[in-house]
């Protein structure tokens, strides 16, 4: 029997925008990997980074876990809450305990949040073409 089989694994998936990241949390020594890069390498700015690991440092486990995380659709902000989102699902399937402070915090609420289509006789979602009285 290997060692890989005796650790625990926890999955769950985030969305946000039209971003969708399935995380796998497993315990360990704070590795964090998204599209088998670093987190450093894979998000561009301060804000993001924070945002990604903002369930971790609520509960101060960023320590105590690995991350695993496939992302894919939308841009940098959208990825960035759909790593949140999972990553806060995946740490309450592991301890149940852990709801109340992240529910707080407000990690574990689904951002509804989309672009508004576009509309016909518009040149976007709510703005007008120029009206000319004469």
């Amino acid at each position: 029997m290997s060692a890989k089989s005796n650790t625990k694994e926890f999955f769950a998936t985030g969305r946000r925008k039209t971003s969708t990241a399935r995380v796998r949390i497993t315990e360990g020594t704070g590795i964090f990997t998204i599209n088998k890069r670093e987190l450093a390498d894979y998000c561009k700015t301060e804000q993001q980074k924070k945002m990604a690991i903002g369930p971790l440092t609520t509960v101060d486990m960023a320590k105590d876990v690995d991350v695993s995380v496939n992302v894919n659709g939308g841009g940098g902000t959208g990825q960035a809450g759909a790593i949140r989102h999972g990553l806060s699902r995946a740490l309450e399937k592991m301890d149940g305990e852990l709801r109340s402070p992240l529910k707080k915090a407000g990690h574990l609420r689904r951002d509804p949040r989309k672009i508004e289509r576009k509309k016909t006789g518009q040149p976007g979602a709510r703005k007008r073409f120029q009206f000319s009285k004469r």
